[in-house]
């Protein structure tokens, strides 16, 4: 009762400093959108223009185009969070057509992403929003399909590789089961819109410079999308516990890490490496998520990775709930050798790590 009374007042006290920060500010949208769009539009139409002087040439526009995606996606994000306009209608507006821009309706993963807020973290309400994870114990105890299966879908290859296709050109092109009319007509909206764009500009430039022009911007934000929302809660001590031992300051402040990018890449990526703001408080603009971090010293606590560090998350695939951290394939592997010739080793005990 104490823990919950603690955790609670944490909580609030948390949301009055960084209250101040839950505004939208007009101008600073507006300026968002024109930095945005305007080169996003620019760098698809260089790349095109770049076909007739070298492919490499459109190949490095269409990277830098990918970024300015990423970009978009997080306006999208805000929209969905009601924190980019005032207006809960030119949220959904605004929400709606960069989603077509990014792929992804925007009702439909409105509801999945407000559902991971309301989860991270909890072991109890893993499924909707997040990437699969299972703990060491259910992997050991899982038949063999199953394993094969999780192993098969935490491969970087197939994770970052088939991930931007069946996500954003499968998954997304659905309705989730039990979605309501309005989600549901949103996600028609979007997938109708998709067609029409596309088929305007491969009627505009042909099929096959389509192709070769969005192709990579597709895969490279795609995969970029997958690798910001998979880096920043799969680090080693990242934080999940039961419903009963969950907290949701505990989930947002130790389970969502502090990605501290370049600065250039910060800009790219909307700030969302301040991943730990953004779920403590939805409701912060993407554009003071900064401020409200350098303004809140206990947010400082979270945790920080950077490029190379954020890179060893590769390794981390089962989460071990006695040790409260992420471990490796090979180290279960080794405790299920270990395991057969102690049999009275309870699951989840330590051992000494190995390399993976």
């Amino acid at each position: 009762m104490t823990n919950h009374s603690n955790s609670a007042a944490k909580q609030i006290q948390l949301k009055k400093e960084i209250a101040p920060y839950e505004k939208t500010d007009m101008k600073s949208s507006i300026r968002q959108l024109v930095n945005t769009l305007v080169p996003l539009f620019g760098l698809w139409y260089a790349a095109y223009a770049s076909l007739a002087v070298s492919y490499w040439l459109t190949i490095v526009l269409g990277i830098a185009a990918s970024g300015f995606v990423i970009r978009t996606f997080i306006i999208f994000h805000d929209c969905c969070h009601g924190s980019f306009f005032k207006n809960k209608r030119a949220n959904a507006i605004m929400g709606t057509i960069t989603g077509v821009l990014t792929h992804v309706p925007y009702a439909q993963w409105k509801y999945s992403h407000a559902m991971h807020h309301a989860t991270s973290g909890n072991l109890d309400k893993r499924g909707l929003g997040d990437i699969w994870i299972l703990t060491v114990d259910e992997y050991v105890a899982a038949p063999l399909w199953r394993r094969l299966a999780y192993r098969f879908y935490r491969h970087p290859l197939v994770m970052f590789g088939l991930g931007p296709i069946a996500v954003f050109l499968v998954q997304y092109r659905f309705n989730r089961k039990g979605a309501r009319r309005k989600e549901r007509i949103n996600t028609y909206v979007t997938n109708i819109s998709m067609v029409v764009l596309y088929a305007l500009l491969c009627w505009a430039i042909g099929w096959q410079a389509f192709l070769l022009v969005h192709g990579p911007i597709f895969f490279m934000s795609g995969l970029l999308g997958i690798w910001l929302f998979y880096v920043q809660h799969q680090f080693e001590d990242s934080y999940f516990e039961n419903e009963e031992e969950w907290s949701y300051v505990k989930a947002a402040v130790e389970g969502s890490s502090y990605y501290k990018l370049p600065k250039v890449l910060q800009w790219l990526t909307g700030n969302i490496g301040f991943h730990h703001v953004h779920h403590l408080s939805p409701k912060v603009p993407n554009y003071y998520l900064e401020d409200a971090h350098n303004a809140t010293p206990p947010l400082h606590k979270a945790t920080t990775i950077t490029l190379r560090t954020s890179l060893q998350s590769l390794r981390f695939k089962l989460w071990d709930e006695a040790a409260k951290n992420f471990v490796t394939f090979r180290e279960v592997k080794q405790r299920i050798r270990v395991r057969r010739i102690v049999p009275e080793l309870v699951p989840g005990t330590k051992t000494v790590r190995r390399p993976s």
